[in-house]
């Protein structure tokens, strides 16, 4: 049996964004009931800043740029008392996958992102609808050229495919006949009517009724003079939608491969519930098998879990504020891109998921040359990040220097690995004893080593 705040940790860990003694403090008052609900009543907790990607600019730039973008999600994890919204939306973003590589509008997929957090937590059927409608996904998948007599077939395959049914569950004439719901959903280009054209800034959904196919369809046996908007209904009205979220949830949220049983119970809930997520979410929150061995430290840490944790557990958003002219300073930028940098060069890039199909997850996170880059963030915390680390260990012997950063960092090792890496801290002291000149020094190579255990790699 695990105590409520072994119980609160293991569910800030996969649902919020660490498990810090703040946070665990914060939503252990009113036991693990009261941390389920205001992790999920997130809309009730006040943001200590409110970030907009036009903090980011300077008097030469008008336009935020991807960078600036980026930079804006990056401290938006860093910053927020809504740790739900973010992660949830990092989901969305995965599950959806659109990517600069090709929408390379700025504040196009800005707007998608935040359409997840508007949306990431309702009923899935508004938020497929409204995905289906947003002009990045448009773009991305060319529904701009779907027109009547001219079906595009990639919007209606990937609806399918990939969002709701999965592979199998429909057939080539399925897709075909989906792709004439769809047709005449674009967006705005401009002035002229372009259809190769890149959605502008601003741009908004655009309906065009005289591109649209408005004739009879049959759709996974239903037929009728569909439209998009029905096409997006019949799918969740099927049994294996839910199925395919629940366990893909599941995957992203608690563990690799869950049973059969486990989906089932799931996808019932999520179905009676009318495709709620937040009373799919609230069910595994409750959960015995979400407690279990099963999951328990048993999730792989992708990288914005290894970057954005570790500097939250550190407090380095704390000291992210606007400036006079309420813009977010070069140093707070710095600190953002640091965590971006290192999350891409582990395989996430915020924005830029490598296909339609998200990433690779699970024990797919770690490789060889992901551990290297996992081994180096850590050591940069306190190298070229410069956290001042004599506030955590000036003072203490090397043994206890390890048992601090290990309590930081949310690491349970074992007594011989403890003793194995407080060797390595006390080589790094140069003297014996953590002083405040070689704070950081010590800290560094104790991370370091932290960081390259088999321990720190599960949440």
């Amino acid at each position: 049996m695990r105590t409520e705040r072994e119980k609160i940790a293991h569910l800030l860990r996969r649902f919020g964004l660490g498990a810090s003694e703040a946070e665990l403090d914060f939503y252990g008052q009113d036991g693990l009931k009261g941390a389920i609900d205001k992790l999920l009543n997130y809309q009730q907790i006040e943001q200590r800043l409110e970030i907009r990607p036009e903090m980011f600019l300077d008097d030469r730039r008008r336009v935020p740029s991807f960078p600036d973008v980026q930079t804006d999600w990056g401290i938006r994890m860093l910053t927020t008392r809504r740790p739900l919204e973010e992660k949830m939306a990092l989901f969305w973003h995965h599950h959806f996958a659109t990517a600069r590589e090709k929408v390379d509008v700025s504040m196009v997929m800005h707007r998608q992102i935040d359409l997840f957090r508007e949306k990431g937590l309702g009923r899935f059927l508004e938020l497929l609808v409204a995905v289906s409608k947003d002009p990045a996904m448009i773009y991305w998948l060319d529904n701009q050229f779907n027109v009547k007599g001219k079906p595009n077939e990639n919007l209606a395959r990937e609806i399918m495919e990939l969002f709701t049914l999965g592979i199998g569950h429909y057939t080539e004439k399925d897709i075909q006949e989906a792709a004439r719901c769809f047709t005449g959903w674009g967006y705005s280009a401009g002035r002229r009517r372009d259809n190769a054209a890149k959605p502008r800034l601003d741009a908004e959904f655009v309906f065009r009724p005289e591109d649209h196919d408005d004739g009879v369809k049959t759709i996974l046996g239903n037929t009728g003079r569909f439209t998009g908007e029905d096409v997006c209904g019949i799918l969740c009205g099927r049994a294996e939608t839910p199925r395919f979220l629940v366990k893909k949830i599941w995957e992203w949220f608690c563990c690799m491969n869950p049973s059969d049983a486990i989906v089932e119970k799931f996808a019932r809930i999520f179905r009676e519930s009318g495709l709620h997520i937040k009373t799919l979410l609230k069910a595994i929150m409750e959960s015995d098998e979400f407690y279990s061995d099963m999951c328990y430290r048993r999730g792989y840490k992708n990288p914005a879990e290894v970057c954005v944790i570790a500097m939250r557990q550190l407090g380095m958003g704390a000291t992210i504020e606007p400036d006079g002219d309420g813009r977010i300073p070069v140093a707070n930028r710095l600190i953002s891109r640091g965590a971006l940098t290192s999350m891409k060069n582990m395989g996430m890039e915020l924005l830029n998921p490598p296909d339609v199909a998200g990433w690779q997850i699970g024990p797919n996170w770690i490789s060889s040359a992901t551990m290297v880059e996992r081994i180096k963030f850590g050591e940069s915390l306190f190298t070229r990040l410069r956290y001042p680390a004599a506030n955590l260990i000036a003072g203490q012997t090397p043994a206890e220097a390890v048992q601090s950063l290990a309590s930081v960092f949310d690491v349970q090792l074992p007594a011989e690995k403890i003793k194995t890496i407080a060797q390595g801290a006390e080589a790094a002291t140069k003297g014996g004893s953590v002083t405040a000149a070689n704070a950081n020094a010590v800290a560094a190579a104790i991370a370091k080593l932290l960081f390259a255990t088999p321990e720190f790699q599960f949440c």
